[in-house]
């Protein structure tokens, strides 16, 4: 399984390069109180990467958390008819 891992990260980041490579016009990023030069390829490559973060904690918020916090009052309700058992 990690071989797999391994050959898909591989994959990603020569896709990345290509994305890169082959898009070198250059553009202006402007943010709130500052703007910047940069390529196209950069900038696809770091909206990509923002989405990715942005996907990825939202997954967290509604997702991960919620579950945990209900595996945690799960084990404290199944702990102490553990302990009263033995």
């Amino acid at each position: 399984m990690n071989m797999f891992r391994l050959v898909v990260a591989l994959l990603f980041l020569a896709y990345g390069l290509i994305i890169g490579v082959l898009n070198t016009q250059p553009i202006t990023l402007k943010l709130l109180f500052t703007e910047f030069q940069t390529s196209s390829g950069v900038g696809i490559m770091l909206s990509l990467l923002l989405c990715v973060v942005v996907g990825g904690l939202i997954v967290l918020a509604t997702l991960v958390w919620p579950l945990y916090a209900k595996l945690r009052k799960a084990t404290r309700a199944v702990a102490p008819s553990q302990d009263a058992g033995a």
